[in-house]
Order: C-alpha cells, then structure tokens, then sequence
C-alpha cells in the first residue's frame, strides 16, 4: 500500500503568526515560481471543512527567497486561472 506523505511548509504572516500548509502544486510562469497551497489539517474534522486556496510568490528579500503574498492584481489573475484549471483538469480526470 502506498502512503502519502504531503509537502508542508510552516508559513509566518505579518503578525508572527504561525501556521502549516500543505504544497498542492508549483509552477513557473513568466520566470518566476509561484505556489498553490491549503491549510495543513489541524485534526480529523478538517474533512468537513472548506479550505481556501493560498497562492504565493517566490521572492528575494535580503538574499533570502521567501514566499510572498501577490501584490499585482492582474499577475494573481493570471496565476490563480491556471492553478484553478489544474485542479479542475486533475478532478476531472479522477471522474473519468
């Protein structure tokens, strides 16, 4: 049997606040790397839960690549269209 084991990046926002997130998917588009995550389960009711997707940039701050919230509206149009239609694409390939 196999057993999943999920990417999970411990993310800090703007107040310190701590939070896990599971990777769902990566892409680079135009040069740079974007990722698409979801809240990391806390407990076992998370299956009842709905999850919000985050969409994230790799960016350099000090020499260091962090990830980072994107600020341009249209750059988050175009890179949430594509994260939304893989997810589309992967579920309707499990449906066939």
């Amino acid at each position: 049997m196999n057993e999943y084991t999920p990417d999970l990046f411990e993310l800090v926002d703007e107040e310190g606040n701590k939070k896990s997130f599971e990777l769902i998917d990566a892409v680079e588009i135009d040069g740079e790397q974007y990722f698409a995550m979801i809240p990391a389960p806390e407990d076992e009711d998370y299956l009842n839960e709905d999850c919000d997707l985050v969409i994230l940039k790799a960016v350099e701050d000090n020499g260091e690549e962090i990830l980072a919230s994107i600020d341009d509206d249209d750059e988050f149009e175009k890179v949430s269209a594509y994260f939304i239609q893989s997810i589309q694409d992967i579920f309707e390939e499990e449906n066939l």
